[in-house]
């Protein structure tokens, strides 16, 4: 048997993660074509299937499933071990991984990476945008940000904004139209712009005051899966949409929303950098919880937010 490269290795442990060549053909950055034909060619080496193909999927065989659960700590011991050098050369490197939805990815770029990447300019940034919450740890990724909540329980977690709210909204012109709704039930009567979560399942509103909470499907004949597109079609007067208040924050100063029910729409949990404790912190991610924890860097996020 032909013993397979280092590179191959890798290789086949990204496209066994992901399960898909076209995402892992990204992740490496070379072709689809070329990297099925070095799985074949991996195949060859050690005599046996590793992969099972379809037109729409890549999964591992029982084989191919063996061989990732012995590489995967061997691979990250070498990563470990690589990443140590980062500490004698005095500055990171590497590529750094993230997850993140796309309010979260907005704040980062623009308030913590231009600053992160000028610093320390030999780590390769990859910043995924996605609304669905993923397992960071099998899709590959060194940390994960999102709302406080929605954090696992055996993850570390860093706080990196204060609490945040939801607020509903709508133009002043529905309002003058529709009237403004005075507690939540009201918007029963109303229409709003409901959201589609990426589950599939649509978006309860929820509401609190003074102890008594509620949960609302509010009624409307528009549903939207994004906050900003929420936020253009209430500017238009299509009806109350439930956004984040920091991603209303430009609209409602210029007059173009008007805060509803703003008394039953307390602060919830902040935004959270999140990652596994039960394996070594890469240099790259060390680096950037500690700008997270600059003063400078905590008032750029909080200004962000407002």
């Amino acid at each position: 048997m032909t013993k397979p490269s280092l590179a191959d290795l890798e290789a086949f442990a990204v496209v066994a993660t992901e399960r898909s060549f076209r995402r892992a053909a990204d992740l490496l950055g070379v072709s689809r074509s070329a990297l099925s034909h070095r799985m074949r060619k991996l195949e060859e080496q050690v005599g046996l299937r590793l992969l099972n193909r379809t037109t729409r999927s890549v999964s591992p065989t029982d084989a191919g499933s063996r061989l990732l659960s012995r590489i995967g700590p061997v691979l990250r011991n070498l990563d470990s071990a690589l990443d140590t050098l980062a500490v004698d050369r005095g500055s990171p490197s590497g590529v750094l991984r993230i997850n993140a939805d796309r309010g979260a990815a907005r704040l980062m770029l623009r308030h913590i990476m231009p600053t992160y990447l000028a610093r320390y300019p030999d780590v390769e940034l990859d910043l995924v945008s996605e609304g669905r919450l993923v397992d960071i740890v099998d899709r590959g990724f060194d940390a994960g940000i999102r709302l406080a909540e929605a954090v696992p329980q055996d993850m570390i977690a860093v706080r990196i904004s204060d609490d945040l709210r939801f607020l509903a909204v709508a133009s002043p012109d529905y309002v003058s139209r529709f009237g403004k709704p005075v507690v939540p039930d009201d918007l029963l009567r109303h229409g709003c712009i409901r959201q589609r979560l990426p589950s599939g399942k649509r978006y309860r509103w929820e509401f609190e005051k003074h102890g008594q909470e509620i949960a609302i499907d509010p009624p409307g004949a528009l549903t939207l899966n994004d906050n900003d597109l929420m936020i253009e079609a209430a500017t238009r007067g299509l009806g109350i949409a439930y956004v984040p208040e920091t991603a209303a924050h430009d609209s409602l100063a210029a007059g173009r929303l008007t805060a509803i029910l703003e008394d039953w729409c307390p602060p919830s949990s902040g935004l959270m950098l999140y990652y596994p404790g039960h394996r070594h912190v890469p240099a790259a991610l060390r680096a950037l919880i500690d700008l997270l924890k600059e003063p400078d860097t905590k008032a750029a996020l909080l200004s962000g937010l407002r």
